[in-house]
């Protein structure tokens, strides 16, 4: 079974066509499939998401909905999905849009073509602004400087699947943004496989991006502190 992760936080009505696009995308090679739709919420918000999304899991028994009050940013909600996720294969993408609901079906089959344990998209082109290109290209330069060997080339960049033997290896840990960047470092740690392919990455035409210009700083600080413990673990 494939487990499709789908990260809806404040996506409101852009839900409903995205999931189908999924669902058409992925049926088209596999009728062994479940999404999981997160719709975690802040107290107080009137965010409709976490409605949403658990009318369209009564829609069909495959489809799941989470809706916790939010402890946490986009790790917390990844790592609630994935623990809710039953099957072999692992895939979590954010519900906005900006990345194609088809790359779920191209890392699926890409982690099935080339044996890997971990297969992600790397973003050739990108249609949103310029400041964000550029933080995006210098944090991934420095993570490259920081863990070398990886040759991933977009740690950001979704979706991901994971292979469950992969997976269970591992203990997610991030609340934030840096959930990508830790499953690379851990893939890094454990030797495994991974394969990239690339992608188009739009603009959301629904929200404006959550990732403010103090997250720059707060990626930096994870990539030193992971790089600090990795470095003290193993003296």
């Amino acid at each position: 079974m494939v487990s499709i992760v789908i990260l809806c936080y404040k996506a409101e009505m852009g839900v409903y066509p995205y999931v189908q696009r999924v669902q058409d995308s992925i049926s088209a090679v596999t009728d062994d499939w479940e999404i999981i739709l997160v719709g975690n919420y802040h107290a107080g918000s009137a965010d409709r998401t976490p409605e949403i999304v658990r009318e369209i899991a009564a829609t069909d028994h495959r489809i799941k909905a989470i809706t916790f009050e939010k402890h946490g940013m986009m790790g917390w909600d990844a790592r609630k999905g994935l623990e809710a996720a039953s099957g072999d294969i692992l895939i979590f993408i954010d519900g906005d849009s900006q990345m194609p609901a088809e790359d779920v079906l191209s890392v699926y089959k890409l982690i099935q073509d080339q044996n890997c344990d971990l297969a992600m998209t790397y973003r050739c082109v990108r249609h949103d602004g310029l400041l964000r290109r550029i933080n995006s290209k210098l944090y991934n330069s420095i993570f490259n400087i920081l863990f070398p060997g990886t040759g991933v080339m977009d740690v950001n960049s979704k979706p991901k699947a994971l292979r469950r033997t992969f997976y269970d290896r591992i203990v997610l840990t991030s609340d934030d943004w840096f959930l990508d960047a830790e499953i690379v470092i851990l893939a890094r740690r454990l030797g495994v496989k991974i394969a990239q392919i690339p992608t188009v990455f739009h603009r959301s035409p629904d929200r404006k991006s959550f990732v403010c210009p103090s997250a720059i700083f707060e990626f930096l600080r994870n990539l030193l502190f992971a790089r600090l413990k990795e470095f003290f673990s193993k003296k």
